[in-house]
């Protein structure tokens, strides 16, 4: 059955095309397996709540009709402005107008959350659906200030500050010199646009809409993660060619149900890893399977504005697909910030398959904590952000890295083991450091069913045929760092008794260490050729140098292996690769334009006929990169089939003879210039 919604319509309607609908809720309470409900241009501002889930064989479809853009949103439209004078305006809103619960009275709350300078809450006030910033008085609203952590810095002088009382929330906002009257200005009382309340609601279809201005809560992975558009742990939901923007915390949820991670006050005083195992285990005592939860597409998205993540899951996004998603300003206005702040935050993502991304102008851009094994990361575009565009924490793999352009100032952080890295190209400074005291769980391969503990020695890492471009910085020694900071680094004038940099409130064991751009920060792992499992003695510790006890005293330590890789403009190769190739030269260099829905990225070679002459036999394949260590399980596809990178990031053939390192094959994409000067555009 098909029902057509549209905004002149009416629900006392049957829902033909001829009688539309007027809500898409009377739709989607009615809807059941096989059934569409078409969705007319106009602006949609309700909860979708879907009442019943599809099935493989017959899901039930929401689309747009195609005749204009459908919104869907979570805010309502102020016009009762006040003004106050000096461009302040007041407006009394009844509290009867919130769904659910007030987000003005509502603080943002939870688990990984740090502590801000003053409370932040839920709401919002929107100016031609762009939000502006919470301050935290009247008189704040009235002389506003440039809110530093900002990424756009003048967007911070827009401010808003709310007063809620028992029948009506009174609210104050600057809206720089218009007049809220005359202007579209809404504020969010909604907490969800598109969000099944109950789990178990699988196989349904998002397609076609713009999502928007919903107040969710923060998403930890020891609670219920709430999401402007989610499944709502269900199985098998497809949510494509959407734009989602504009929410409080997540824009996409695949995370876990309401009752499966929630965390009652009494269990806060266990440690967090504690507290994550716990909820692991609660969920596979309730049924978390990939017969049951899991295995959703998300592609062709446009994502952005969202304050904690894009996408975020625990458990939830096992065995998914999230491909060919534009994704940026993600967590941009940075009034609090906290552990689970990403484009792309997922614990657990067993078998995801993470391709074709454009990732830009986040805080963190791809983030995968616990648990990543199966997982591949493949034909992403990773720019301008601002802590490191990859980030794999206490995972034991393994994961699969390849044909990625890795172009933020931090590339990679590594408190991992298990990955495999084959025809990246990689422009920024890797940070590589054990975890010891924190043990994780991996799985029997392609199952959610655990196969044992372990914590992370580092190291059991594969790095083959990936070209490193230096970034000029003659800095080659490793720089510590804490685990929230990124590039530039502040200054580190105080230096201790022991000729160390002080770390003022950072305990020892949080702090890492940033290296120069290439595998340096490798040197004191074993080599694969050499031992498959090396047991330090505090002599050879010793020999190593101070980094290597922090990393690695009392605990045994993974070898690594590399190949075929490429090391320009000074980057800086890895005492296991003795013949590495190394050119002062740049040789590449890549352009960036990025849009409001699109990045283009121009990549120009001058002196391809030298990077071809470092064409080498390695063909990168399942048998080559063996096995990862604690999992006991191949690189491989999430059916089983090995892989096979015989196509570049472009889907060009690779010759037999001669595999080309990075992620193009360069003879394939036009020769300029008697082949000397290579041009293209992806």
């Amino acid at each position: 059955m098909e029902y057509h919604v549209a905004v002149h319509g009416n629900d006392r309607h049957s829902g033909t095309a001829d009688q539309p609908l007027r809500t898409i809720s009377l739709a989607a309470a009615g809807a059941v397996a096989g059934d569409t409900v078409i969705v007319h241009a106009g602006v949609y501002r309700e909860w979708v709540n879907p009442a019943n889930g599809g099935t493989a064989e017959h899901r039930i479809v929401y689309r747009s009709a195609g005749d204009g853009e459908v919104v869907i949103t979570g805010a309502e439209r102020i016009t009762d402005w006040k003004s106050e004078g000096d461009d302040v305006w007041r407006a009394e809103v009844p509290n009867s107008i919130f769904s659910v619960r007030n987000p003005f009275a509502t603080e943002l709350s939870g688990d990984w959350l740090f502590d801000g300078a003053f409370p932040v809450h839920l709401g919002e006030v929107y100016l031609d659906g762009k939000s502006l910033y919470e301050c935290d008085s009247f008189e704040s609203v009235r002389n506003p200030k440039v809110w530093q952590d900002a990424k756009y810095a003048d967007d911070s002088l827009l401010v808003w500050y709310a007063e809620v009382g028992s029948t009506t929330t009174t609210i104050w906002a600057t809206f720089g010199g218009k007049d809220p009257r005359q202007e579209n200005v809404e504020i969010n009382v909604r907490p969800y646009c598109f969000w099944p309340d109950q789990p178990g609601r699988s196989y349904i279809t998002v397609s076609g809409f713009t999502l928007c201005q919903a107040s969710p809560q923060w998403a930890p992975p020891t609670d219920y993660q709430e999401g402007l558009i989610g499944p709502h742990w269900s199985k098998g939901w497809i949510i494509e060619n959407n734009t989602i923007c504009e929410s409080k915390c997540v824009g996409i949820s695949l995370g876990t149900a309401i009752g499966t991670g929630h965390q009652p006050p009494e269990k806060q005083s266990k440690g967090g890893t504690q507290r994550e195992q716990e909820v692991i285990l609660r969920a596979l005592h309730a049924g978390w399977h990939k017969d049951t939860v899991g295995s959703h597409i998300v592609r062709g998205n446009v994502i952005h504005d969202c304050e904690q993540a894009g996408i975020v899951g625990h458990m939830g996004a096992a065995f998914s697909q999230i491909v060919d998603n534009r994704i940026y300003n993600i967590h941009h206005k940075r009034l609090r910030h906290g552990a689970e702040v990403a484009g792309i935050k997922l614990h657990a993502a067993l078998d995801t398959q993470i391709m074709e991304n454009k990732i830009t102008s986040c805080y963190r851009a791809l983030w995968l904590d616990w648990q990543a094994q199966g997982t591949r990361i493949s034909r992403n575009v990773f720019w301008d952000n601002l802590s490191e565009d990859l980030f794999v924490e206490v995972c034991h793999g393994p994961y699969m890295v390849d044909h990625n352009l890795f172009l933020s100032p931090m590339n990679f952080r590594n408190m991992a083991q298990g990955g495999a890295f084959a025809h990246n190209l990689f422009a920024g400074r890797f940070v590589v450091r054990s975890e010891v005291t924190r043990v994780t769980p991996y799985h029997f391969p392609h199952e959610t069913a655990m196969a044992g503990y372990s914590n992370i020695t580092g190291g059991d890492d594969r790095y083959y045929n990936n070209i490193f471009i230096g970034d000029g910085d003659g800095e080659k020694e490793p720089v510590p760092i804490t685990f929230f900071e990124h590039l530039p680094l502040k200054p580190r004038d105080n230096v201790g008794e022991d000729g160390k940099t002080v770390m003022d409130g950072v305990p020892d064991d949080s702090i890492c260490y940033l290296h120069a751009v290439g595998l340096g920060g490798y040197d004191q792992h074993p080599n694969f050729k050499d031992k498959r499992w090396w047991e330090y003695t505090k002599e050879e510790l010793i020999e190593l140098g101070d980094a290597a006890k922090d990393f690695f005293i009392g605990n045994s330590v993974l070898p690594v292996a590399m190949g075929g890789n490429v090391f320009l403009n000074g980057a800086v190769p890895s005492r296991h690769e003795a013949d590495a190739k190394t050119d002062a030269a740049k040789y590449i260099q890549i352009d960036v334009d990025s849009m409001h829905d699109e990045v283009r990225v121009r990549v120009q070679i001058d002196g391809a006929e030298q990077l071809r002459g470092y064409s080498a036999a390695m063909r990168v394949t399942t048998d080559l990169l063996g096995k990862a260590y604690h999992a006991n399980m191949g690189f491989e596809e999430p059916d089983g089939a090995p892989y096979q990178l015989d196509a570049d990031f472009m889907g060009v053939k690779r010759s037999d003879e001669a595999v080309t390192p990075g992620p193009f094959e360069w003879a394939e994409h036009g020769a300029v210039d008697s082949g000397s000067t290579v041009e293209f555009e992806i």
